[in-house]
């Protein structure tokens, strides 16, 4: 079977619909667009084969279109069973990109597909969460000696690695794209605030005014959902496990106190934390009726849903992407898409305008894994400055905003020590 054969997609009659959005959210990515444009003449990754596990969306259509104008051949799997948009999948695959994802698809199905994109023998890796790493460290290591090198796009995938490297098993140098400036400030902070306050409206239809939203966790990703929240009037409150991130939510206004105490008064929750069981069997026990559970981090574990489960006496689906469970108290609780990503399941992630840094980053990071082919040890390392100084220049172009350029005589006295007072 050729790889362009490899691919499993919910229905390919979707792709002229998936095309449109494709097209779409490419005006918005000026950068990546560019990138692609140079990648087009430059060839930087003829011969090399990618293997992607990315949440699949028009904004990861358009980086996989840069790369394979670039030479790439790749091959894409989901990095979430609840993230997939069906007709962009149908789409890639028109374009010749074999894309293996199905909105929906069980936990069988997802593994699967994270095989079936291993079976391109990868080159270079990009994944979202680290599952794609994880297998073809622990399943499929047989592969890695062909590896250059890969990068990882999320905060969870990002710890995942660090963990792995520090246990000594980290076999290839993989570059840490979230903690790129230019990925973490807009995309993390602007792209995750506004995606998922979207996601939840369009699963609840609820009304933000009022409202007390307890946000878990403040670090990028909570300043971003709790200034959006605060924004449509509601009352924030911020549970935090970190004395600095507290009291910088306190400072910024935002109420702060243990989940015990924001239990029993929220009105809706929203984990966004990168670690387990956040929201527990206690906290739930404390919730009043009503109470609605999301999570924006990248597992469904933050919301301890077996617990939920274990305290329901019933359990059925009121709307689309939520579960309405009564527990034996007599109380409601309303989970949003099964606990998993609720922008990607319930609304269209981010917008594609934030994901052009991002992806740029992934881009020009690949490029220089290809480059440096070789010269990097097995670590997890940064984005290099210069890529990540390249891309906010390219984005403000794009935006019709100059800045100023420090004079001959302001470099020098910076980079000195002996002028002062």
């Amino acid at each position: 079977m050729s790889l362009t054969d490899q691919y499993e997609i919910k229905d390919p009659s979707l792709a002229p619909a998936g095309r449109q959005r494709i097209e779409w959210a490419s005006r918005e990515m000026p950068v990546v667009r560019l990138i692609k444009e140079r990648f087009s003449r430059e060839q930087p990754f003829s011969g090399i084969r990618i293997s992607a596990c990315l949440h699949i969306t028009t904004e990861t259509a358009t980086l996989a279109l840069a790369l394979k104008e670039g030479g790439a051949n790749i091959i894409l799997c989901a990095s979430n069973p609840l993230s997939t948009q069906d007709d962009v999948a149908a789409a890639l695959t028109e374009y010749g990109i074999p894309t293996n994802a199905i909105k929906g698809e069980d936990e069988i199905t997802y593994h699967k597909h994270i095989d079936t994109a291993l079976n391109n023998e990868p080159q270079l890796t990009v994944d979202d969460g680290a599952d794609l790493v994880t297998t073809l460290h622990t399943k499929r290591s047989e592969l890695i000696k062909s590896v250059i090198g890969g990068t990882e796009e999320t905060t969870t995938g990002v710890i995942r690695l660090r963990n792995l490297e520090k246990a000594g098993k980290l076999k290839y140098p993989i570059i840490a794209v979230n903690d790129a400036q230019t990925k973490y400030l807009f995309d993390n902070r602007y792209g995750t605030g506004q995606s998922t306050i979207d996601g939840i409206i369009r699963a609840t239809n609820i009304l933000w005014a009022g409202k007390k939203v307890v946000v878990c966790g403040y670090g990028w990703c909570g300043h971003g959902i709790a200034l959006r929240a605060k924004g449509l009037g509601s009352q924030v409150i911020i549970t935090e496990v970190k004395p600095v991130r507290a009291l910088e939510a306190a400072m910024d206004g935002f109420q702060v106190m243990p989940l015990n105490e924001a239990a029993k008064v929220g009105d809706i929750f929203i984990t966004v934390t990168g670690d387990k069981n956040v929201i527990d069997k206690a906290h739930l026990r404390l919730m009043k009726d009503g109470a609605i559970l999301a999570n924006s981090g990248h597992f469904n574990v933050e919301i301890n849903i077996p617990a939920l489960e274990s305290l329901a006496q019933n359990k059925r689906q009121i709307r689309p992407f939520v579960e309405e469970y009564t527990l034996d108290n007599g109380r409601h609780l309303y989970l949003l898409g099964e606990g998993r990503l609720i922008n990607l399941a319930a609304a269209e992630g981010h917008p594609a305008s934030v994901m052009d840094m991002s992806f740029a980053n992934q881009a020009l990071c690949l490029e220089y894994l290809v480059k440096n082919r070789g010269k990097l040890e097995p670590k997890v390392y940064p984005v290099p400055e210069e890529i990540d100084t390249q891309i906010a220049r390219l984005k403000l172009n794009s935006l019709g905003l100059e800045i100023d350029r420090l004079t001959p005589e302001q470099e020098q006295y910076l980079a000195s020590w002996q002028e002062g007072t």
